[in-house]
C-alpha cells in the first residue's frame, strides 16, 4: 500500500498509509490529540474522523474546543439524539430537518400531538438516557434508490422528499447508532460516539412550515443550545436570562417609548419619550458628521422604477421593495414607483447635478434617509428588524487613491462615536472579493489593499472574511460588543465600482479626461431604530443622562414646596434640560419609587428644609443614597451632564 503526505496547518507533513483516517493522523501525533479530535478538515472540507483519506491533502484536526467542533457536536445532538428522543416518546413522529444555528440547533417534527415548553424536561430526560448508552455512530453510503427504500420502509415521507428532490444519484450519507434502530439522513460530519456530547438545554417550541412555505403543513420545531461543558452552558443561559431582562420590547413598553400594531407591521409608532431619544441621537450624529465635512442632503422616498432598473435593484431586490402603481389622471399614463429601500441611487443623482472635477473630490453626502423594505412577517423583531427605518446613511465619491484616507477617517470617526455612546469594544471584518463580481482584479487589488492599509495604519485588529465582499466591491463591517457580551453588526464601509458606472457618475481628471469615481457606502449606526434597540438593551433602559428622555424628576414632600419646585423646573427647561414636575399629593417614597422604575437618572426631593437652605435632596438612579447639595451646584452639575459627548 502506498503512502500519502498530509500537510498540517503549521506546514509540517505526516506520511501515512493511503486510506488512513483523521483518527489515525491524530494518533500518529499523540494519544491526547487522538482522544480530543472529533472530525477532520481535508482540503477545507469537513469529514468524519474515521473517513479514509486517499490522496495527498492539506488537513487539520477538529476538536470540541473549536467553533467547528462545537457546531459538529450540536449537529450530532440534534440529528442523533433529539430526533431519536422525540421518536421514542411520540409514536408516529416523522422527521423533517435538524440544522445547527447560532449558539444551538433545532429539529422540525411532524408530531400527531401538541408539544409545549412544559414537555421539554421530559424530552431532555430521554435525550440524557440516549447519551448515557454511549452508542457509536457509523456512516453508510447508499444509492438514491436504496436510500429511498430505507426511508419508505420507515414511513419517513419528508426524508424521501428530500432525496427525490436531490440531483445526487449516489453517496447518500445515512448515520446509524449501535443498535441500528435509528437512522437519519445527514450531510455530517458527526461525532463518532455519543459520549463526546457536552452539556445541552432545550429552550423553546414553535411552529414552522415545511420548507418555509405556508402552503405546506405546519411542523413542530424544538430549539436547543449545547456547549462544551456545564460551565459554558450556564454562562450562556445566564446571558440569555440577562438578555431577557434587557429586552428592548419589554423596556420600551414599560417606559412608554414606542409600540407596534397590526395595521402597520414592522413600522414603529414612536411615543413622545421614545421620539425624544431618537431626536437627541440624530442631533448628536448630525454634529459629528458636520465636523467631518459631510454635506447633509435629503432625497425622495418614492422613486420611479426607471431609476431602480438603471441601478440594478429592480432585478435583484424587487421582492423586498414596496411597489406603488398610480394612474396619472391628467397625463393618461400609468407610473410604477417604489418606496426606496436604500438611498444610494438617489445620492448618485445629487452627485450628477453639475460636472465635477478631481479637485472637488472627495464629496461626502450624508442623509438620515427614511427607507422601507419588505421583510417577511416571521422575521420582524421589535426595533431590531423592521420594515420602515431611517439609516444614518452616507456616500463618499472619491478617487481610488483616496480610498485609504477615507477609510482611515471613517474608522476614526466611528471609533469616537462608539466610544462616546458607551461601547468600548468592536471588531472589524474585512470582506474580500466574491466569485461573482464586477470590476477587474487590478481594481479589486487596489481597493482591498486600501481598506487593509487603512485598518493597519490605525492599528486596530481585524479579521479577513474571504469571498464575503459585495459583488460591487470589498467592505469593512464593524461589530459591536454590548454590556453582556453579545455582538451586533452595525457600521459598514463598502467600496463600490458598479453603481457609478451604471448611473453614469463622472469627474474630470487632471488631464481633462472623464473618469468614474469610486462610491463608498458607509453607515455607523446602521439604522436609528435598531441602534436605539441596542442602546436600550446595552444600558438596560438606564440611558446616559444626555440621552435620557426625562433627565430629572422634581418631587415635592409638602405642598408648601410647590412654588420652589416649579421655579427649579422652569430653570431646567430654560437650560434646555428635560425635567418632569411631580407635585402630586402622594408620599415621597411612592414618588421616588415610581420615578426610579421609569429609569429617570436624577430624582430630587424638596421640602421645607430644602426651601430654607436653597438645597435639593438628590438621589441618582441605581443608588440608595441621598445627597444634599446646593441648588446652584445641582444646576451646574446637570447642565454639564446634559451636553452630548460630541
Amino acid at each position: 500500500m502506498s503512502n500519502i503526505n498530509l500537510t498540517l496547518p503549521d506546514g509540517s507533513i505526516r506520511e501515512l498509509p493511503r486510506g488512513s483516517t483523521g483518527y489515525d493522523l491524530a494518533a500518529d501525533i499523540g494519544p491526547g490529540l487522538a482522544k480530543a479530535s472529533i472530525a477532520v478538515s481535508v482540503n477545507n472540507i469537513q469529514k468524519d474522523i474515521h473517513d479514509p483519506i486517499e490522496e495527498d491533502s492539506n488537513v487539520s484536526l477538529i476538536t470540541i474546543d473549536s467553533d467547528e467542533g462545537l457546531e459538529i457536536m450540536r449537529h450530532t445532538l440534534t440529528a442523533q439524539v433529539l430526533a431519536k428522543a422525540v421518536k421514542n416518546l411520540y409514536a408516529g413522529t416523522k422527521l423533517a430537518i435538524g440544522p445547527t444555528i447560532k449558539d444551538g440547533f433545532y429539529y422540525d417534527f411532524d408530531i400527531e400531538v401538541a408539544i409545549s415548553i412544559d414537555d421539554l424536561p421530559k424530552i431532555e430526560a430521554e435525550m440524557n438516557a440516549i447519551i448515557k448508552k454511549g452508542s457509536s455512530i457509523t456512516k453508510r453510503y447508499f444509492s438514491k434508490v436504496d436510500a429511498l427504500k430505507v426511508f419508505k420502509n420507515l414511513d419517513e415521507s419528508y426524508k424521501t422528499e428530500i432525496i427525490n428532490d436531490s440531483d445526487q444519484e449516489d453517496n447518500f450519507q445515512l448515520y446509524y447508532q449501535d443498535n441500528d434502530e435509528f437512522v437519519d439522513l445527514c450531510r455530517g460530519p458527526h461525532l463518532s460516539n455519543l459520549n463526546q456530547i457536552g452539556a445541552f438545554k432545550l429552550t423553546k417550541v414553535s411552529g414552522a412550515y415545511w420548507r418555509g412555505s405556508s402552503d405546506n403543513k405546519m411542523l413542530t420545531r424544538i430549539y436547543g443550545t449545547a456547549w462544551k461543558n456545564e460551565k459554558d452552558l450556564k454562562k450562556y443561559l445566564n446571558q440569555i436570562e440577562e438578555a431577557e431582562k434587557r429586552n428592548h420590547r419589554k423596556i420600551g413598553k414599560e417606559l412608554e417609548l414606542f409600540h407596534f400594531q397590526d395595521e402597520a407591521p414592522g413600522m414603529v409608532f414612536w411615543h413622545e419619550k421614545g421620539w425624544t431619544i431618537y431626536k437627541t441621537l440624530q442631533t448628536y450624529m448630525r454634529k459629528k458628521l458636520e465636523l467631518n465635512d459631510y454635506k447633509e442632503i435629503n432625497t425622495p422616498q418614492v422613486v420611479d422604477r426607471k431609476l431602480w432598473e438603471a441601478s440594478g435593484h429592480w432585478d435583484k431586490y424587487r421582492e423586498n421593495m414596496f411597489i406603488t402603481e398610480i394612474d396619472e389622471e391628467h397625463a393618461n399614463e400609468k407610473r410604477t414607483n417604489a418606496l426606496k429601500p436604500m438611498n444610494c441611487p438617489c445620492h448618485v443623482q445629487v452627485y450628477n447635478q453639475g460636472l465635477k472635477s478631481y479637485k472637488d473630490l472627495p464629496i461626502r453626502y450624508a442623509e438620515f434617509g427614511s427607507c422601507h423594505r419588505y421583510e417577511a412577517s416571521g422575521t420582524l423583531h421589535g426595533l431590531m428588524r423592521v420594515r420602515g427605518f431611517t439609516q444614518d446613511d452616507g456616500h463618499i465619491f472619491c478617487t481610488e487613491d483616496q480610498i485609504k484616507d477615507e477609510a482611515a477617517n471613517f474608522i476614526k470617526l466611528l471609533s469616537e462615536i462608539y466610544h462616546e455612546l458607551g461601547f468600548e469594544k468592536f471588531d472589524i471584518k474585512l470582506s474580500t472579493r466574491p466569485e461573482t463580481r464586477v470590476g477587474s482584479d487590478e481594481v479589486w487589488d487596489r481597493a482591498e489593499n486600501s481598506l487593509q492599509n487603512a485598518i493597519e495604519t490605525i492599528g486596530i485588529d481585524y479579521e479577513i472574511m474571504p469571498g464575503d465582499g459585495a459583488f460591487y466591491g470589498p467592505k469593512l463591517d464593524f461589530v459591536l460588543t454590548d454590556a453582556i457580551g453579545r455582538e451586533w453588526q452595525c457600521g459598514t464601509f463598502q467600496a463600490d465600482f458598479n453603481l457609478p458606472q451604471r448611473l453614469s457618475a463622472e469627474y474630470i481628471d487632471n488631464d481633462g479626461n472623464k473618469q468614474m469615481p469610486v462610491m463608498i457606502h458607509r453607515a455607523i449606526l446602521g439604522s436609528f431604530e435598531r441602534f436605539i434597540g441596542i442602546l436600550i438593551e446595552n444600558y438596560s433602559g438606564k440611558l446616559p443622562f444626555w440621552l435620557a428622555p426625562i433627565q430629572v424628576a422634581i418631587t415635592t414632600i409638602v405642598s408648601d414646596a410647590d412654588e420652589f419646585a416649579i421655579s427649579i423646573f422652569n430653570k431646567l427647561r430654560a437650560k434646555g434640560l428635560r425635567p418632569v414636575l411631580d407635585t402630586r399629593n402622594e408620599k415621597i417614597s411612592y414618588k421616588v419609587r415610581e420615578h426610579s422604575t421609569s429609569k429617570i437618572p436624577y430624582i430630587i426631593s424638596i421640602g421645607k428644609k430644602e426651601i430654607e437652605a436653597k438645597t435639593v435632596s438628590l438621589r441618582k438612579l441605581g443608588s440608595n443614597n441621598t445627597q444634599i447639595i446646593s441648588l446652584d451646584e445641582f444646576l451646574k452639575e446637570v447642565q454639564d451632564l446634559a451636553a452630548d459627548p460630541s
